[in-house]
C-alpha cells in the first residue's frame, strides 16, 4: 500500500482528506488558514467552475493555484455528478448522450456543453495536480437498464478522457514528472457484475488512480457493499479515492478497506451550522471503530453561553489555542463571520489529527 503520492505541487503523504472548495474557495476560510490546519489538497469542481469565474478569468490569473493563492495540491472535480444531479432534479434543463452532459444552470440561461474531451481540456487550463475522468454518476436504487448506461457511458467517455490527456501531454512536451494525474471513476451502483465489468475495462485503459463512484453511504448511514468490491478491484501499489466520503467514521471504515484519498464538503458544512468534532479522548495510534471514538459539539446549545472551556482540551488549533466555547457560542448568535472560521479551522484540524491517528500503526499488545 502506497504511503505517499508524487504531485506537480506537493508529494502527498497519505492518507489525505480534501476540503471542498467548490468554487475555488473552502467557505469562510483561506489558503493561509488550510495551511495552518494540515489540509494538503483541496478539490474544485469545473461544473462551477465554467459558469463562474468562468475558466478564462482563472486561466488569465495564471491558474487555479495562484487565483486561490494556493501552493499545494488542487484536485478538480469532473462535475459529472453535478451535471446528473442538476438533470435528475430538473430534466427539462438538458440531456445526456454518447457525447457528454447538455445542459443550462436555468430555464432561458446559456447552454454548456460538458464533453470528456472537454472536461480533460479545461482541468488542464486550469493546471491541476489530480485529474478525474467525466463519469456518468446513478443513484443506488435506479434501475438496471440505467445502471448498465451509466457504466457503458462512463467507460466510453474514461477512454475519451485518457486519449485527450494523452494528446495534450505529447503536445506539451511534459516528462513524466510534470504530468498531473488521472483518476477514473468506478460506477455500477449496488450491482457487484456492474462494478466488476467497469472497474477491469477501466483497468485495460490504465490510468494514475482509481476513485469509488456513486453513493457510499446507504441510507441507513452503514458503507455499501460496492465501496469494499471496488477496494478489493483495483490494484494495491495506486491510489484509491474514496469521493463524497467525509464522515469521521466512515472515513476511518473507508480507510481500513485500502482508500487513503478522501474529499468531502461535510466538515466545513457542519463547522458553519455550528457542529464541531471532539475526540472522546486523545486520539491513539490506530484505526478506530464505530463512531464513539468522537461526538459532536453543538455550540448553539445554551448551556455553553457560559463554558470558559476550548472547544476542545489538549487541540492545537487557533480556535481551541484563543477561544472559549461561549465565545464562539456568542460570535455565531451575533452572526459574525469570524465564528464560521474558527469552528471551520476546527474542524479541519480535527481531521488532520484523524488522518495522523490512522496512519500511525497501532503497538502490539
Amino acid at each position: 500500500m502506497i504511503e505517499t503520492l508524487q504531485t506537480l505541487h506537493h508529494r502527498l503523504r497519505l492518507p489525505a482528506f480534501f476540503p471542498d472548495a467548490t468554487r475555488a474557495v473552502a467557505r469562510s476560510v483561506g489558503s493561509d488558514d488550510l495551511a495552518a490546519c494540515g489540509v494538503q489538497g483541496v478539490m474544485v469542481n469545473i461544473f462551477h467552475l465554467l459558469s463562474r469565474p468562468g475558466i478564462r478569468a482563472i486561466t488569465e490569473h495564471g491558474g487555479i493555484h495562484k487565483f486561490m493563492n494556493w501552493h499545494q495540491v488542487v484536485a478538480t472535480d469532473s462535475g459529472g455528478f453535478q451535471a446528473y444531479s442538476l438533470l435528475e432534479s430538473s430534466p427539462k434543463l438538458g440531456s445526456i448522450s454518447a457525447k457528454g452532459f447538455t445542459y443550462r444552470l436555468q430555464t432561458g440561461g446559456d447552454k454548456i456543453i460538458l464533453t470528456p474531451e472537454k472536461c480533460i481540456q479545461t482541468q488542464f487550463r486550469l493546471g491541476a495536480d489530480l485529474m478525474f475522468c467525466l463519469d456518468y454518476c446513478t443513484h443506488p436504487q435506479s434501475g438496471s437498464p440505467i445502471q448498465r448506461r451509466s457504466v457503458e457511458l462512463t467507460i466510453s467517455w474514461a477512454r475519451k478522457c485518457r486519449a485527450t490527456y494523452d494528446s495534450l501531454v505529447e503536445q506539451k512536451q511534459l516528462p513524466a514528472d510534470q504530468r498531473p494525474k488521472l483518476f477514473a471513476v468506478i460506477q455500477g451502483g449496488e450491482d457487484a457484475d456492474l462494478r466488476r465489468r467497469c472497474a477491469e475495462q477501466l483497468f485495460e485503459i490504465g490510468f494514475d488512480g482509481y476513485a469509488y463512484g456513486g453513493w457510499p453511504i446507504t441510507g441507513s448511514g452503514r458503507l455499501a457493499d460496492s465501496l469494499a468490491q471496488v477496494a478489493e478491484l483495483t490494484p494495491p501499489h495506486l491510489p484509491r479515492f474514496g469521493l463524497g466520503i467525509g464522515k469521521p467514521e466512515t472515513l476511518a471504515a473507508a480507510y481500513r478497506l485500502g482508500y487513503r484519498l478522501f474529499d468531502c464538503v461535510i466538515p466545513t458544512r457542519d463547522a458553519r451550522r455550528q457542529r464541531l468534532y471532539v475526540f472522546a479522548d486523545s486520539p491513539s495510534p490506530g484505526v478506530p471503530n464505530g463512531k464513539d471514538f468522537y461526538h459532536c459539539l453543538y455550540l448553539q446549545d445554551k448551556k455553553h453561553a457560559h463554558d470558559n472551556q476550548p472547544v476542545e482540551p489538549g487541540c492545537d488549533c487557533l480556535c481551541c489555542r484563543s477561544h472559549s466555547r461561549a465565545y464562539l457560542h456568542h460570535l455565531f448568535k451575533i452572526r459574525d463571520g469570524l465564528a464560521q472560521r474558527l469552528a471551520t479551522i476546527h474542524n479541519l484540524t480535527f481531521y488532520r489529527r484523524l488522518l495522523s491517528a490512522l496512519a500511525t500503526p497501532r503497538e502490539m499488545e
